[in-house]
């Protein structure tokens, strides 16, 4: 049977935060995102400010949350959750955007360059009360790269923000980074000129193909004039680790976001999933329909979701992009709510599925093929 999440209208930041005073211990469920995983660090140290029990968990899909903890309250952070007593869907606005209002709610002093990370990771413009106490903070915009690391080679082969010629081979940044004079070069001592330099080299290896549709130079502007702050070498850099994270090592990743001392080997999960997706971006078999663009990968347990976003972001000639391997498939749209569709496709697979705005993932138990047709009819 078909198991997907219904949307529902985003609470108001001051109702979750009356549940969490009265709940004595609180389960989070965050979706494996970047922002999800953001929001919901930001909620748990909200409540450890406050001496109140909490369990943090991620999880791909609704259906694979861990359900024995017996809570007095359980939240879904970045999907709706049909079995929650709440969610912060992220749909309405960046689940960090919530989160960050419901900490101050409860009186809480929340980690700023955390919730930033967030809302990069989320993909929309960052705005509202987050962008506000950035600035209040100092932590501003500046001319470069958004990496997680000053040592550029390692940050540009590894980025998930870009999908370029040079995207998961080190040899390739190096030389690349060598033509405009800036070989073994640390970001942290680049001028002013030589930040430019490389957000211009970004830019141009990113999206100067025509073949790169018209959404890679909203896409790319993620990865450049990154905020500088926050644990890494960048926020941008902040919101790629999450990401990545989240999807690859989600135990590393909540204890990244409750403020763990797990920076290197949440940086060694990033360079891991970073490898395998721009793998599976290079060997995917595509196909185009009216509407839909597919990336089947060529090897099982390929991280669907982000290659769809890639794929997507950097290669989509449609509006919605279909990203399948054996078991699992990723959906991406430019402006369409996916709750329906998907739903609708998961169904005639007798498959699982959950979406949030744009959107969605799915897990089945039938040929890959069988899941392309029923995308493209559901759509």
């Amino acid at each position: 049977m078909s198991t997907t999440a219904r949307s529902e209208d985003a609470p108001a930041a001051g109702d979750v935060a009356g549940r969490l005073r009265e709940a004595g211990f609180v389960r989070l469920v965050g979706a494996a995102a970047g922002d999800a995983l953001a929001a919901s660090g930001v909620l748990a140290r909200a409540l450890a400010d406050r001496d109140q029990p909490f369990q943090v968990s991620v999880a791909d899909l609704p259906a694979d949350a861990e359900r024995a903890t017996d809570a007095d309250l359980t939240v879904a952070v970045g999907r709706a959750d049909p079995v929650a007593d709440c969610s912060i869907t992220g749909a309405a606005e960046p689940a960090s955007e919530t989160a960050f209002a419901v900490a101050r709610e409860l009186d809480a002093d929340p980690d700023v360059a955390l919730a930033l990370a967030g809302c990069v990771a989320d993909g929309r413009a960052v705005g509202g009360s987050v962008a506000e106490a950035a600035k209040a903070a100092g932590i501003e915009r500046r001319p470069g790269v958004a990496v997680p690391t000053t040592d550029l080679v390692d940050g540009l082969a590894h980025s998930t923000l870009v999908r370029a010629p040079f995207s998961g081979e080190p040899e390739a940044v190096a030389d690349a980074l060598a033509d405009l004079g800036l070989d073994g070069a640390d970001a942290a001592d680049l001028d002013e000129g030589g930040r430019r330099r490389l957000a211009s080299l970004v830019a141009l290896r990113t999206v100067g193909d025509d073949a790169v549709p018209p959404r890679g130079g909203h896409a790319v502007e993620r990865a450049l004039r990154p905020f500088d702050g926050g644990p890494f070498a960048t926020v941008g850099g902040y919101a790629d680790v999450l990401d990545a994270v989240a999807r690859e090592r989600p135990g590393t990743g909540v204890a990244l976001a409750l403020g763990h001392d797990v920076g290197e080997a949440a940086l060694n999960a990033w360079r891991t999933h970073a490898r395998r997706a721009h793998a599976a971006v290079a060997d995917a078999t595509t196909g185009r329909y009216d509407g839909l663009f597919v990336a089947r990968a060529e090897t099982a347990g390929a991280p669907v979701g982000t290659l769809a976003r890639l794929v997507h972001d950097y290669r989509s000639p449609e509006p919605v992009t279909l990203a399948v391997t054996d078991g699992a498939a990723a959906l991406v749209a430019d402006d369409r709510d996916l709750e329906s569709p998907l739903a609708t496709a998961a169904e005639g697979v007798d498959g699982t599925a959950a979406a949030t705005g744009t959107t969605g993932r799915a897990r089945f138990d039938v040929e890959t093929g069988a899941v392309i047709t029923a995308v493209r009819e559901a759509l």
